[in-house]
C-alpha cells in the first residue's frame, strides 16, 4: 500500500512537471523573440520583426535591417544622410551595435561620407578588435569594407543649413565665447567670463534617434541605436548614440536598454548602462528607465530624452522627460508590432519649442 502511494506521488509530481514546462515554454514562446524601439519608427519597427520573426534570423540582424531602414528613409531627418547639417553644413552620422552574448561593440561616430553607418558598425564589431572609430579615418574604414563614398548632403540639408546662417546661427552650442554667440555666427575664441549658464533644450525634430533592443529566438541579446546628432552642432562633435552605455547597451544575463534625446547630456550620466544595472538588480524594466531618467533630472530638470528597457524575460518599459509623451514600439508573438506611449515627467511647453533655451 505504502508503495503505491510512493509511486503515484512520484507520478502526480511528474504530471505537475510537464505542466509547469509546458506552460512556460507557452509563456517563452510569446514572449520571443521580442524588438523595442524608439518613436514611431512604424517601418522600421516591422522590417526589424519581419527580419528576427519571419526569418527567424539574429538579433544583430533585425538591429542592423531596422536601422538601415530607418537610415535610407530619413526618419524625421534626424536619422541618415541628408539632415542635422552641422555649423559647416555638413551631415555626419553616429551608431553602435552591442552583442550582449559576447559583451562585445562596434561603433562609429561623426562618419562622413558613407551612408550605412550601422552597417559600419557592424563591421567594426565583427572585424576589428577596437570598439569605437570617427571622423575621416571610420570613412576609410568603411571604404576598405566596400562601403560606397558619397556625400551625406542634399538640397534640403543646403537649405536647412542657409535658414540658419542668415538667422545669425540661432541656435547654437557655443557658450563662454567672444563674439556674442546668441547675435554672430563667429568665429568664436574664448572668454574668460561665464556668460551663458543656460542648458538648450532639444526637440523630436532635433533629437530623434533610432534605439533597438532585441532578443532573438535563440534567446541571444542585443541593443543598436543610429543617428544624424544634433542640428547645427560644432563640426566634430560626438554624441551618445555611439557610445556603449550611453546610447545603447546589454547584457546577455539581464537585457539591453537604449536613450535619446540630448545626447550632450545624457551621456553624463550612462544611462542605458545604468538601466541594465537596476534591472540587475532586479528592478522592472520602466522602474530601471525611470531610475535613468531620474538621474539625470537631478541636474538637469529640464533636459529633454527617453531610455526604453527590455529585461531577458522579454518585459519591456521605458521613461522619459522634458517632452509631452514618449511613443516607442514593441513587437512579440503576441502583439506583432505595436505602439505605445507614455506620459513623461516635467514638460515645458515654453522649452519645448524648438531654438528655446531654459
Amino acid at each position: 500500500m505504502k508503495l503505491v502511494s510512493f509511486v503515484e506521488i512520484l507520478l502526480l509530481l511528474e504530471a505537475c512537471s510537464l505542466v509547469y514546462a509546458v506552460n512556460n515554454s507557452d509563456n517563452l514562446s510569446s514572449n520571443f523573440p521580442v524588438i523595442v524601439i524608439t518613436w514611431n519608427y512604424k517601418d522600421a519597427t516591422e522590417k526589424a520583426w519581419d527580419v528576427i520573426y519571419n526569418q527567424n534570423r539574429s538579433a544583430l540582424d533585425a538591429i542592423e535591417e531596422g536601422c538601415s531602414l530607418c537610415e535610407a528613409q530619413r526618419c524625421r531627418k534626424t536619422v541618415g544622410f541628408g539632415g542635422s547639417p552641422d555649423e559647416a553644413g555638413e551631415t555626419t552620422l553616429d551608431a553602435i551595435i552591442m552583442d550582449g552574448v559576447a559583451m562585445d561593440v562596434g561603433g562609429v561616430g561623426g562618419l562622413r561620407n558613407v551612408k550605412n553607418a550601422i552597417s559600419v558598425a557592424r563591421k567594426v564589431l565583427e572585424h576589428t578588435k577596437h570598439s569605437l572609430l570617427g571622423g575621416d579615418l571610420a570613412t576609410d574604414f568603411a571604404v576598405n569594407m566596400g562601403f560606397k563614398k558619397e556625400s551625406l548632403q542634399t538640397d534640403e540639408s543646403q537649405a536647412m543649413w542657409k535658414q540658419w546662417k542668415a538667422n545669425k546661427c540661432q541656435r547654437n552650442f557655443w557658450k563662454n565665447v567672444i563674439p556674442d554667440p546668441t547675435t554672430s555666427c563667429g568665429p568664436y575664441r574664448a572668454s574668460d567670463v561665464k556668460d551663458d549658464e543656460s542648458t538648450p533644450v532639444g526637440s523630436e525634430e532635433n533629437h530623434d534617434t533610432i534605439g533597438v533592443l532585441a532578443i532573438d529566438s535563440k534567446g541571444h541579446t542585443a541593443a543598436g541605436t543610429s543617428t544624424n546628432g544634433a542640428n547645427h552642432k560644432i563640426p566634430g562633435r560626438i554624441g551618445d548614440s555611439p557610445i556603449a552605455g550611453a546610447g545603447a547597451y546589454a547584457d546577455q544575463d539581464v537585457g539591453a536598454a537604449a536613450g535619446t534625446g540630448d545626447g550632450d547630456i545624457m551621456m553624463r550620466f550612462l544611462p542605458s548602462f545604468l538601466a541594465v544595472e537596476e534591472m540587475r538588480y532586479g528592478a522592472t524594466p520602466s522602474a530601471a528607465a525611470k531610475t535613468a531618467i531620474n538621474r539625470i533630472v537631478q541636474h538637469y530638470p529640464n533636459f529633454f530624452g527617453g531610455v526604453i528597457a527590455l529585461n531577458r524575460k522579454g518585459e519591456y518599459g521605458a521613461a522619459c522627460n522634458g517632452m509631452p509623451f514618449f511613443p516607442y514600439y514593441v513587437a512579440n508573438p503576441t502583439l506583432g508590432p505595436k505602439l505605445f506611449s507614455i506620459q513623461c515627467s516635467n514638460f515645458n511647453p515654453e522649452c519645448y519649442k524648438e531654438g528655446k533655451i531654459c
